[in-house]
């Protein structure tokens, strides 16, 4: 069973009402082209930076939509698509999340993701960036389901940390989907090598959709959207300017590939602990 996956990497300014837009247009373009799922970048609605969460900031919920809200349910159900819509400031109860929200195709809220690891980070004489001034982490795991299997969700920095996909795989998701922003100074480094890393560990298919680059802004994004197949493979990449990446997905491929290295036979629980075995929490 195959299934295409698009990656909106979006060209993300200050005002509100023209990202709003311009995701939308990018969405319903992939979902013209086939896509089944659809996924935007970090903070796809704002500049990405601690100065601006308050300001963008908006309740989720479902019963009364915000502005984001709203026009996201109304892309899935225009698109008849799985929407994966990025993150986007959160407030609730006097606190901020960077949060995550999938959609279904009949415009319907069925997984909320809160950014788990907040990202605290310091290279001295390049970049030093402390989302926990102003942020809240979440507290659980996500997964949602579709017709093709269920994946996987984590914000950006989540993925440096490999217990999300591990338990993620071990209960059966096919794949991981990270929203995420890396900046010119990790992006290169790392965001590659980490997508590769929780595939190859987990042997499911991971994606990562990053925002455009824009010089002009206070956060440069890496760009690079990127998705990796169960191999370890890049299957669909781009640069750093606004661009929809697809790739069709061979879910055989995780049959193969766990025939080929049967890591799930080989794991030694009574050396190690099974971290797929802790209760399972839900978003």
């Amino acid at each position: 069973m195959s299934l295409k996956l698009a990656l909106v990497q979006l060209a993300v300014g200050a005002q509100k009402a023209v990202n709003l837009a311009n995701a939308r247009a990018k969405v319903l373009e992939a979902a013209k082209a086939g896509a089944n799922i659809v996924v935007l970048p970090e903070c796809f609605n704002s500049p990405y930076g601690t100065q601006y969460f308050a300001q963008y900031a908006e309740e989720i919920d479902a019963a009364q939509p915000s502005e984001s809200l709203q026009e996201l349910s109304k892309m899935a159900r225009d698109g008849n698509i799985f929407l994966v819509g990025g993150s986007i400031p959160e407030r609730d109860s006097g606190h901020l999340f960077n949060t995550c929200t999938v959609w279904n195709p009949q415009g319907e809220l069925i997984a909320k993701h809160r950014k788990v690891h907040l990202f605290d980070i310091d290279f001295p004489g390049r970049i030093v960036f402390k989302e926990s001034d102003v942020l809240k982490p979440g507290n659980a795991l996500t997964d949602f389901a579709t017709p093709w299997g269920r994946f996987g969700v984590g914000i950006c920095y989540d993925m440096r940390f490999p217990e999300l996909a591990m338990i993620a795989a071990r209960r059966g998701c096919v794949g991981m989907i990270y929203p995420g922003a890396f900046n010119m100074t990790t992006g290169p480094m790392h965001w590659e090598l980490l997508l590769r890393a929780r595939a190859m560990d987990n042997q499911v298919f991971v994606a990562g959709c990053s925002p455009a680059r824009d010089t002009s802004a206070t956060y440069h994004a890496w760009g690079h959207s990127t998705i990796v197949d169960p191999f370890a493979r890049v299957i669909a990449t781009t640069e750093d300017s606004q661009d929809i990446v697809y790739a069709d997905l061979d879910l055989e491929l995780i049959k193969e590939v766990r025939q080929s290295v049967p890591i799930y036979a080989q794991r030694r629980f009574d050396v190690y602990k099974d971290v797929a075995a802790a209760k399972k929490e839900v978003s």
